[in-house]
């Protein structure tokens, strides 16, 4: 019986393009994060009171689930950025810093939207300190709103 043993090839380590990666994903990462928070300040500003308050704070149940479901949406928005962007990394960039500020600016008008066309004044529901039904459906329909959002940027 004869035993053969193959070697493992690991090819070469390019330490340039590593390093390039890194950063890339960096830059990437900042972007998204920027976008987010650009979203967080939009939300804040549509709803009555310090929404950080509200949440951390007050512990608001209605006013966590409608951040958490924008942030959601946000987040669907600026991966779709990322992945439909330019190829070059400069532009790439640029694409999905402008594409996910036009993102947070379309959410912004569905929640005034929204808050126009449904039974519930979604400010008040904000304030409500009960969690209410009507904000889970106001939430859910921003991810909805947000996930139709993304999909216009490809």
């Amino acid at each position: 019986m004869t035993t053969t043993w193959q070697a493992l090839e690991f090819g070469t380590v390019e330490g340039g393009a590593l390093l390039d990666g890194v950063l890339a994903t960096l830059l990437w990462f900042g972007i998204g994060v920027g976008v987010l928070a650009l979203g967080f300040l939009a939300l804040d500003l549509l709803t009555p009171g310090n929404l950080r308050t509200q949440v951390y704070t007050d512990h608001n149940p209605n006013a966590a689930i409608l951040l958490g479901a924008n942030h959601i949406a946000l987040a669907i928005i600026v991966v779709t950025a990322i992945m439909t962007s330019a190829d070059s990394l400069g532009q790439g960039l640029v694409d999905a810093a402008v594409y996910g500020m036009v993102g947070v600016v379309l959410q912004a008008v569905a929640l005034r939207l929204l808050d126009a066309v449904i039974p519930t004044d979604v400010r008040a529901l904000v304030n409500e300190p009960r969690m209410r039904g009507s904000a889970w459906a106001v939430g859910i329909s921003l991810v909805a709103i947000g996930a139709v959002n993304a999909a216009a940027l490809s």
